[in-house]
């Protein structure tokens, strides 16, 4: 018996919602390979990029259920305290001009 469920990845590359039909059982790293996001996206199967389910934060090996949502988070591009700082100072500098 297959389930469905739909795998998102936003990226720089682009953005996917894909529906796919897994197995029963099938788990979050059957799901990613059954979307094809593997070829279009280097390195979200290698396992670097952390997943989850309904914005819950899971594990490749965690079992699908029917309808769930897989969802591959890529990496910060830049740290959100640092940014923050940056910003601040600069609209300080900005002020006193």
């Amino acid at each position: 018996m297959s389930i469905a469920v739909e795998v998102a990845y936003a990226g720089p590359e682009g953005q996917w919602l894909v529906s796919v039909q897994v197995e029963q059982g099938a788990t979050i790293a059957d799901a990613i390979r059954a979307s094809g996001l593997e070829a279009m996206v280097p390195g979200i199967g290698a396992g670097g990029m952390k997943v989850g389910i309904f914005s819950r934060i899971a594990t490749r090996e965690t079992r699908l259920a029917d309808g769930d949502r897989v969802e591959v988070y890529r990496g910060l591009v830049a740290d959100p305290k640092e940014a923050r700082r940056q910003r601040a100072a600069r609209d300080r500098k900005f002020r006193k001009a």
